[in-house]
């Protein structure tokens, strides 16, 4: 039983301040409310000679929320009990009143303390310490203050046990603003705000941020700032729920788990939604392809068929042949397909249809990579070099890797590289740079994969003409590499 002393105290300061309410009798009546609730045993002796000792200026305050908080906190150990408390850091954002002339910054901290009381609301106590810089002008500067500020908060809950959990803050408290250097200016405070809890998974942690308004109440110079906060919460106590086979049941075999099942008594094969119960004609999906029959432009899509937001069958590679009956998915865009959605070769020779010049070949004929027969010699239009030098030019080397890659899908064939020249200059000369172009040609070959066993170079300077030396264009034809078939396996 509470000792009549204390419940006598009570009613003289809610009768005799009816009238008079301040923000030292709302704390009074709190921490005598908070002991008349608990009715803490083991330690009602050492605190009731605390409370009756103590003095109620404004210079105990502090004192006065943090025994608040210690009572909760000694009738819950007192009891044996730690579910519900948790603990919650942060970092603190203040955009502080204009009329501390202090900057807008990070600077400081704050701890809380709290407890559950009912399914909606916490207790909550909290303490928070910022250094904040004063603000600097061109041509004057204000002082440093260090903020302490400690608060009772009550947290009113929606639904506290959801992940992500939305509340609103109220509370009373006191704030001390320290100048640096000298003076201070210690204020009674009221808070209102709002903030959030995400929990993170099934741990004890949460994510907590805050946005409240804080009154510092002074007759006639109130001032107000506004506190942001992120942290993290860390709730003591309880166990993590252990699942059992009973929590992985569906006893209405609708797919849906019986502990979030809202209607586990569902009729066998009745289409259900993300909470287990029966979907509304509007949201019916009778080929199961996720988009609601009423805005199915397709309602029959075979099962399985990825589809669009319109329901229907989605052709990713837009060739005509929807992906759910398409064996070559990632067709080029100007592909000219077969009705399984692959590149056509009408002549067989392995080359697909849009990259065949040559799509009416012989069948059995060896083709280069154009589609083209390969007869005795490959020519190489194209493949040209710095005048009188060996060095190959730059926008030859496409050419060259593609009668690599030619060679390389008939790998029975040997190859002799024949390099040729026009006539001008001295005939040992021409022969000479002849050979080295071959050669050039034969090494770069080499680099793109051709075996090395299956070429040779040999160069023929002017003895070998295709046109008439005595042109400019005759003379640019026979200045020329070939690649010439000398053994077919």
């Amino acid at each position: 039983m509470i000792g009549p002393q204390l419940v006598n105290r009570a009613g003289r300061i809610i009768i005799n301040d009816l009238w008079h309410v301040d923000v030292l009798h709302i704390i009074q009546m709190i921490e005598l409310l908070v002991w008349v609730l608990l009715d803490c045993r083991v330690h009602r002796s050492a605190l009731g000679t605390l409370i009756q000792q103590r003095d109620w200026t404004m210079k105990t305050l502090p004192m006065r929320l943090t025994l608040i908080v210690f009572a909760l906190f000694l009738a819950t150990v007192a009891q044996g009990q730690s579910d519900g408390w948790y603990v919650a850091p942060a970092i603190v954002y203040t955009d502080d009143d204009a009329d501390r002339v202090i900057a807008d910054s990070v600077a400081g901290a704050q701890i809380a303390f709290g407890h559950d009381m009912t399914e909606h609301l916490t207790f909550e106590g909290l303490l928070g310490y910022s250094r904040i810089e004063g603000w600097v002008g061109s041509s004057v500067s204000y002082p440093d203050q260090n903020h302490l500020e400690i608060s009772a908060n009550l947290l009113a809950y929606l639904d506290r046990d959801r992940v992500f959990s939305p509340y609103l803050l109220f509370g009373i408290g006191y704030l001390r603003a320290d100048l640096d250097p000298g003076g201070s200016d210690d204020r009674p405070t009221g808070t209102l705000g709002v903030g959030f809890k995400w929990r993170m998974g099934q741990s004890r942690f949460s994510i907590r941020g805050e946005y409240r308004a804080r009154l510092a109440y002074k007759s006639g110079e109130n001032l107000t700032d506004n506190i942001a906060s992120l942290g993290v919460q860390y709730r003591f106590g309880g166990k993590k729920p252990v699942p059992t086979l009973q929590d992985n049941a569906d006893s209405d075999a609708d797919g849906v788990l019986d502990i979030w099942d809202v209607c586990p008594d569902t009729e066998l094969g009745t289409q259900v939604g993300s909470t287990g119960c029966p979907l509304r004609d509007r949201e019916a999906d009778g080929d199961g392809d996720r988009i609601p029959d009423s805005k199915d432009e397709c309602p029959n899509t075979r099962k399985g068929n990825a589809v669009d937001l319109r329901g229907c069958t989605l052709d990713s590679d837009r060739d005509g042949v929807m992906s759910g009956e398409d064996r070559c998915p990632a067709s080029r865009p100007d592909a000219v397909v077969d009705q399984f959605g692959c590149s056509r070769d009408d002549d067989g020779d392995s080359v697909p249809y849009h990259l065949d010049d040559c799509p009416d070949t012989v069948a059995g004929a060896r083709v280069d990579v154009f589609g083209c027969e390969i007869k005795d010699v490959i020519r190489l239009p194209g493949v040209n070099f710095v005048t009188g030098s060996d060095r190959i030019l730059a926008g030859s080397e496409s050419i060259l890797g593609s009668a690599a890659e030619t060679l390389k899908m008939h790998p029975d064939l040997e190859i002799e590289v024949a390099g040729h020249t026009d006539s001008v200059g001295q005939g040992d000369s021409n022969y000479s740079l002849s050979e080295r172009r071959a050669k050039s040609v034969r090494d770069l070959l080499i680099t793109r994969g051709v075996d090395a066993t299956r070429l040779t170079a040999r160069g023929y300077g002017e003895s070998q003409p295709v046109a008439d030396n005595e042109t400019a264009q005759g003379r640019a034809d026979n200045r020329r590499v070939e690649l010439r078939i000398v053994k077919r396996q």
